[in-house]
Parts: C-alpha cells; structure tokens; sequence
C-alpha cells in the first residue's frame, strides 16, 4: 500500500543553491546585515524577555511597527512566518478543491507548489514583457478564476502592473480574489498598500525579506481589509510568528533603514552592464533589486560564473536572474564575464 499522496509524488522540491561561493546573487537577498546597534538592542530585549510563554498570538507590537513604517492601520495588519507561510494559508482556506485559481507564467513558482497541494484547478496566463491590466482581465474573462496570485513587480523577471492600471481592474472585477505579492515593491514606487483596507477583494502581501535585509527572520506580512484579515486570522495556526523574530522585526522596522532605493539603482546599473557585457542577450528592464535575462548560452554563463566562485539563480536552459549588490560583489561579476567573453575570442 502506497501512503504516499498523489499530488506528492508528481511534484518537486524547491531547491536552492547549494554549495558556498564567495559571491552570492542567486537569491535576491539584501547584501546588508542587520544594524549592530539593532542586534544588540534585540540581545538586550531577549535576556529580559520569558521564552517559556508562548509569543504574542497577534504580534501586536510587531503589527504596529511595520503600519508605523507605512502608513497603514495595525488592525488591517497579520504578520505570518515569511510570505509563504501567508500564501499556503491563503489558497489552502480561501479557496475550495475545485476553485480555480489563475496564475501567471512566469511567476514565483511557489504559488503553484501551495496551489497543488491544495488542489485547486489552476488556469494560466502567459506573462510578456508588456503583461499588464488589460492582459490580466482578459486572463481573468477566460479561466472564469475566483481568485488570481501574481507577484508585482514580478519575480523573476523584474516587471511590474503600474497601481492605477491594477486599481480599476480590482474594482471592476468584485467577484475576484486578487492576492497581490509585492515582495518586491519596496523598490517601486506603485504600492496597493494604501488602497487594500477599503476594497472588498484584495489582499497584498509584503516582506522583510528584500530592501530590509532580513531573510534570515522570517516575516511577512499580509495587508486587507477587516473581513479578509479577520478570516486569515482565524485560519492561521496560533502563535505562528515566533517570539525572537516577532522582537527583531519590531526593533527592525522602528531602527533600521530600507535599503529599497539604493539596491533600485544598482540594480539598474547592473541592467546596464549586463547589455554591454552580453549584447547577444535579451535584458529585462527591472523594478527590483534583481536582473532577468534570456541568452542562447545562458547555461554555459552560469556555469562559468559559478566555476569562478560566484552563484547565480538559472531558469531552464535560457534565462538568468542576477541579484544586485555592492560594487565590490558587482564588480567580479563584470570581470568574469569580461573574461568568459575573451576565452572565447
């Protein structure tokens, strides 16, 4: 007798880079650490804090740091253990086996491995280059989805669906469940943020992940109106956000800085060079801190690359996503290219 599901068997494992390298842009992490000055207020706050109680099962405090930081109402506000914790519990309780869900293509892949183990109907869509509202809707039209989750700007490929093109169609379209993903949006500037309290069907996510260096905690963060955040609060497991990550995040959002517009403008920098290093190549404009782009050799680069100590994220066999960094980091990525290019001269 075989106890192993179905829908496990036919899927595959997120799997990301192993090994070490001395130039990590695989993963789109921040190249910052935490403050020091940060750290050791979290140390100073952890000695004092009784870690044989379980955390704060709302993570007020935590809540009410990141809507100080932007703007929004803490009671608008769940925080959840990374976004994928708040993705799988999105589609897995807001949708029923047999809801159809719409997603785009390309896309964070993990929405399709939280949408399989919840078995839901999945439709998809083709994402272009000049994807926006108009394609979306009419994706919409077509799959009849309840519901659609898409990241903006977009992972991997660093496009984004400017706010008001997003707004009217949200609106347009109320019997639709749109979970926006902005991991990315802290280096854009088209935030729905401020607009998910007062509509009826929208729910967007964010991160500490990205612009504030903070991978390693684990937090994320879902932003709607009462109704939604009062059923997500209910289908969330209690005391999901740990007590460390919970006092670090607060410390985080109340004494560090976003590193969003710095790593916008060296990720643009990079988009620039890796045109003039790689002509063959297609570049993406990006609105990230990251770089896609699509070339015939795009294997043989990233095994180059990684023969010289440095690690990119590779997608198929014809496509790369690079991660912005320091010029230092940078600078070696330019000087292994330059040389893959004269070896083969």
């Amino acid at each position: 007798m075989n106890l192993l599901p179905e829908k496990l068997r036919s899927m595959t494992p997120y799997a990301p880079s192993a090994g070490s390298y001395a130039v990590r842009l695989d993963a789109n992490e921040s190249p910052f650490d935490l403050p020091m000055l940060a750290k050791e207020a979290f140390l100073h706050e952890l000695l004092i804090t009784p870690l044989n109680r379980y955390p704060d099962a709302s993570a007020a405090a935590l809540c009410a740091a990141f809507g100080a930081r932007y703007g929004i109402d803490p009671r608008f506000i769940m925080a959840g253990n990374g976004s994928d914790e708040l993705i799988s519990l999105l589609l897995s309780s807001f949708l029923a086996k047999g809801d159809t869900l719409l997603l785009a293509s390309p896309d964070f892949s993990m929405y399709r491995f939280y949408a399989e183990l919840s078995e839901v109907h999945l439709a998809s869509c083709q994402r272009e280059a000049e994807f926006g509202g108009a394609e979306l809707e009419a994706a919409l039209a077509q799959s009849g989805a309840k519901a659609v989750i898409f990241s903006n700007p977009c992972n991997p490929t660093g496009a984004g669906i400017p706010r008001a093109s997003l707004l009217l169609l949200i609106q347009k379209r109320e019997d639709v469940l749109f979970l926006v993903d902005e991991a990315y949006m802290d280096f854009w500037d088209q935030t729905l943020l401020g607009d998910a309290p007062a509509l009826s069907n929208l729910i967007v996510l964010r991160t500490l992940s990205k612009a504030w260096g903070a991978a390693g905690l684990r937090l994320g963060f879902a932003v709607s109106n009462p109704a939604l955040i009062s059923a997500l609060n209910t289908a969330r497991s209690p005391y999901n956000v740990s007590t460390p990550a919970q006092i670090m995040g607060r410390i985080l959002l109340e004494q560090g800085e976003n590193h969003g517009v710095f790593l916008m403008g060296q990720a643009r920098r990079l988009e620039r060079r890796l045109k003039q290093l790689l002509p063959g190549a297609r570049v993406f404009p990006t609105h990230t801190n990251f770089v896609y782009l699509e070339a015939e050799n795009a294997v043989q680069i990233y095994e180059y690359l990684k023969r010289q100590g440095i690690i990119i994220r590779l997608f198929g066999q014809g496509a790369l996503r690079i991660t912005a960094s320091f010029d230092e980091e940078l600078g070696a990525l330019y000087a292994a290219l330059e040389k893959m290019t004269e070896e083969q001269k």
